[in-house]
């Protein structure tokens, strides 16, 4: 049986192209050549995708990202703004395939996905819902490290804590719309000390308990001036603290 030629597919290629331009100047046809190059984009990607069936995983990044592009120079005028997440789509593609190739020694790769599958799904709630932008992007991102904690808990426990600051950066953006300086402060202590506190619990790391304690209680004191007591809670805090200091000086004497 023969080797298949590339030149068949060069050869192709080139009649269409002939044909497009033709078509376009006795004018039956417009935008020629966006069809001719997203339709040769498309082709290139599809063929960088039939390697996968042969186990060749690294094909997957030229080939979602050639069909991402082509798709996008096809896609029509009215759909434009929505362009970014189609092509940040199509490649966060490439990354979530080799993610589920192989989980366990493809784990990395969902980090990458995660991100991009949040700039996609920005673009296209901003559109929309502008102010939930932030939200969704960090918040997205945050996910993708969770993911990667479930993925082994044992050894990848450290992806709790940049999951646990991106949500909560993520939510802070929400906050900050709706609440003052302080108390949006309060917010992101208060997600800070949440995360610490998965860190203590779910992975055993005792020594997370101590910064989820100090930053729960900044936290309460920021929330708490939406109450106006929090002038009271500083002062309790700071005579609590005095009173513990002058306890341990005396004690030891």
């Amino acid at each position: 049986m023969k080797r298949f030629d590339p030149r068949i597919i060069f050869g192709l290629l080139l009649i269409a192209g002939g044909g497009l331009a033709l078509a376009q100047t006795m004018g039956l046809l417009e935008n020629a050549s966006d069809i001719f190059w997203g339709g040769a984009f498309l082709v290139a990607g599809l063929a960088f995708l039939s390697l996968l069936a042969g186990g060749h995983w690294w094909a997957s990044f030229p080939g979602f990202t050639l069909v991402a592009l082509g798709a996008l120079i096809l896609f029509p005028a009215q759909l434009e703004d929505f362009g970014g997440a189609l092509f940040l789509g199509g490649i966060a593609l490439s990354f979530w395939y080799v993610y589920f190739t192989s989980r366990e020694q493809h784990w990395w790769a969902m980090i990458p996905a995660g991100v991009l599958t949040a700039l996609a799904a920005m673009i296209v709630v901003a559109e929309r819902f502008e102010e939930f932008g932030g939200a969704i992007f960090l918040g997205g991102i945050g996910l993708s490290f969770f993911a990667v904690y479930l993925s082994n808990r044992a050894e990848r426990w450290w992806a709790l804590i940049p999951g646990g600051v991106l949500v909560t950066l993520g939510g802070m953006t929400i906050a900050a719309e709706r609440f003052g300086e302080f108390q949006t402060a309060g917010f992101f202590f208060l997600g800070l000390a949440a995360t610490f506190l998965l860190v203590a619990v779910l992975a055993g790391m005792n020594w997370a308990y101590w910064p989820a304690v100090v930053l729960g209680i900044m936290g309460f004191l920021g929330i708490a001036s939406l109450l106006d007591i929090a002038n009271y809670l500083w002062a309790v805090v700071l005579i609590g603290a005095g009173v513990f200091m002058l306890i341990r000086y005396f004690a030891k004497r």
